[in-house]
């Protein structure tokens, strides 16, 4: 059932954070699919033209003839959605999709068993809810995440070294990312391997700039700083077209809720690299998309890079089962078919 601009939406879909982020990521790219199957909007600040959304004002004035779902993922999120059930008496079933590995606050708990209706990104997180959950795993849109049909020349669009091996990895630049574990790979590496280069993008927050400049500066003393760059954020559509660009994808993260970058990477036919954490380990086949390294192990990390650099015709054929088992596993559309059958099934509920 398509959306129309005039229809009343049945689901509410909030995003009450104005910067990029994970959880924003997941509205936008989501909303769009699922408004042809459920009329649905989003609501919050900072969404971008193409996905439907209506003002807070106006679904906080929603009229209460019919029950509507409202689809929260983060805690402030859920707090409103029990203030507009609760205070202003709107007909809001409360649903909350959680990505967190850790057990949660106090407050967070209580908000939860407030919840009619629990997903989790991953079995972990599910573990951690402390009710029963129905696990969701991300998807992809790869009409919009595919491979190039000339990196080369993408390449030099991009301003990047069309004859490189190009590495990259991309989301917020801080510890918890292991962006330092990269570097030190890199710095072990690039030095006996001149093709290899290494791209970060991602914004660096003001309690992360002695980090990343330690790591500049690390960089600059072994050379290596037009091999090993930091792009700052770029664009959403710039930012597909540098995973287009790339032969490997590295996540070395020391934690995830989910982790979507390995995803997108591979639906772009770019073998990825994760360690084991967030969904890492159910969606890179280890040696055949990609690998698994150890978490926080600078060493299991550099050995699982220089396989790939050291192998050009095993990385194109893991970049081509990468896209494969993408298309498969992992399509957006099976995302947001799974997430409106609960929509329904709340909807139908006396």
């Amino acid at each position: 059932m398509a959306e129309t601009p005039d229809e009343t939406p049945l689901v509410i879909a909030p995003n009450l954070k104005r910067r990029l982020s994970g959880v924003t990521a997941t509205v936008v790219r989501l909303i769009p699919v699922q408004a042809g199957m459920i009329p649905i909007r989003a609501t919050g600040p900072g969404l971008p033209d193409d996905v439907p959304h209506m003002p807070l004002a106006q679904v906080a004035a929603l009229g209460r003839d019919r029950w509507r779902v409202w689809h929260a993922r983060r805690n402030t999120e859920m707090a409103l959605g029990l203030i507009l059930r609760r205070v202003l008496r709107r007909k809001f079933r409360l649903m909350f999709t959680s990505a967190a590995q850790r057990r949660h606050t106090g407050f967070t708990r209580w908000l939860i068993r407030q919840q009619e209706a629990l997903v989790a990104t991953t079995p972990q997180a599910a573990s951690y809810l402390e009710r029963p959950a129905t696990v969701v795993m991300h998807g992809v849109d790869t009409a919009i995440f595919h491979p190039p049909s000339d990196r080369a020349a993408l390449r030099r669009e991009l301003g990047l070294d069309p004859d490189a091996v190009l590495i990259g990895c991309f989301g917020r630049v801080r510890e918890q990312k292991g962006v330092d574990l990269l570097v030190e790979a890199g710095l072990r590496l690039l030095p006996d391997r001149p093709r290899a280069q290494i791209i970060f993008t991602g914004r660096v927050t003001p309690d992360n700039r002695a980090f990343v400049d330690n790591l500049v500066a690390r960089i600059d003393a072994a050379g290596l700083k037009d091999r090993i760059r930091f792009l700052g954020e770029l664009p959403w559509d710039h930012l597909v077209r540098h995973y287009q660009a790339l032969d490997l994808f590295v996540a070395p993260g020391r934690w995830e809720g989910f982790g979507l970058t390995p995803l997108e990477a591979m639906a772009c036919g770019v073998p990825a690299i994760g360690s084991r954490v967030g969904a890492y380990e159910a969606i890179i086949a280890d040696g055949h998309s990609g690998s698994l390294v150890e978490t926080g192990d600078a060493d299991s990390l550099t050995d699982a890079i220089g396989h790939w650099l050291d192998d050009d015709a095993a990385r194109r054929q893991a970049g081509q089962d990468a896209r494969q088992h993408v298309e498969v596993n992992h399509s957006i559309q099976a995302e947001a078919r799974a997430l409106v059958e609960i929509y329904r099934e709340l909807l139908e509920r006396e």
